[in-house]
């Protein structure tokens, strides 16, 4: 069963373990196999179009919560009905992890 399904296409904030530290990742949710999230970044970067995917498994997520993404970044692609980066969302939504 997908526990964090009700985050799909919303801009996420994720701090998970990775040995003894924590580490911060952001982007679109796109996917919950019901093991791992998925989260997806699109940017520019030295003038180029970037892509950048996390797989993150549940058992090293120690919170999840939504943000809202301070400005929508336009890539040339997006024009075309390529990727997009969200608008900023009203609120966050925290999820308390068992």
């Amino acid at each position: 069963m997908a526990r964090y399904s009700s985050f799909l296409g919303r801009w996420v904030e994720v701090h998970y373990r990775a040995g003894d530290i924590l580490l911060p990742a952001s982007g679109t949710f796109v996917a919950d196999s019901g093991k791992s999230i998925f989260l997806e970044q699109h940017l520019p970067q030295h003038g180029q179009n970037k892509h950048f995917r996390w797989e993150i498994p549940y058992q090293y997520i120690v919170r999840l919560e939504e943000k809202g993404k301070p400005e929508s970044v336009s890539t040339k692609g997006a024009a075309e009905g390529g990727p997009k980066t969200p608008a900023p969302l009203a609120g966050r939504k925290r999820t308390p992890l068992t």
